[in-house]
C-alpha cells in the first residue's frame, strides 16, 4: 500500500472517530462507510433519520465536512480534502449534475451559444466541467463566490 493511501486512510480513520463522537452526542443512529477515492478520502454516514444532518440544499452537510475537515487538520497538521456524505446526498446531487450538464451540452451541440447553469459549489461545478470536458465542449466558471457558476460553450474554430 503506498504512502499516500495509508494517508488517506488515516484521514478517514480520523473522521469516523470523530463523526461516531458527534452522533453519540447527538444520539442519532448512522453506521460510518471509509473508503478512498481517487486522491481523497470519503466518508459516509449512512442508515436512521439523517436529513437533517444534510440541510437544505446540503449546507449542513457542507459544515459537518468543514468541521471533519478541522477535526482531521487539528490531529495531522495537514490540510484534508476529505469528502463526506450523509444518506447519499452528494451521490444523488452528483447524478443529477451529470444529467443537467448532458442536458446543457445536447442544447449547445444543437446550436446554443452558450448555456449558463446555476450559481453552485466548487465541488458542483467540478463534476459538470469534467462532464462537458468529456463530451468534447468547453466550459468556464464565472461570477464572484457563493454566486459562481457554469458556462458551457461550443468549442473553438
Amino acid at each position: 500500500m503506498s504512502s499516500d493511501a495509508t494517508k488517506l486512510e488515516v484521514e478517514g480513520d480520523i473522521a469516523a472517530d470523530f463523526l461516531e463522537g458527534l452522533l453519540d452526542i447527538a444520539d442519532l443512529d448512522g453506521d460510518i462507510d471509509m473508503d478512498v477515492d481517487g486522491d481523497r478520502a470519503a466518508v459516509s454516514i449512512v442508515g436512521g433519520r439523517l436529513n437533517h444532518l444534510v440541510g437544505a440544499e446540503g449546507r449542513v452537510l457542507d459544515a459537518l465536512q468543514e468541521l471533519t475537515r478541522l477535526a482531521v487538520y487539528r490531529q495531522t497538521g495537514e490540510r484534508s480534502r476529505l469528502m463526506l456524505d450523509v444518506a447519499g446526498y452528494r451521490e444523488g446531487r452528483r447524478i443529477a449534475l451529470r444529467e443537467e450538464a448532458a442536458g446543457a451540452v445536447a442544447a449547445v451541440r444543437d446550436g446554443a451559444a452558450r448555456i449558463e447553469l446555476a450559481p453552485m459549489t466548487a465541488f458542483e461545478r467540478k463534476i459538470l466541467h469534467d462532464v462537458v470536458a468529456e463530451a468534447g465542449l468547453r466550459s468556464e466558471s464565472e461570477g464572484d463566490e457563493p454566486r459562481r457558476f457554469v458556462v458551457v460553450l461550443p468549442t473553438e474554430a
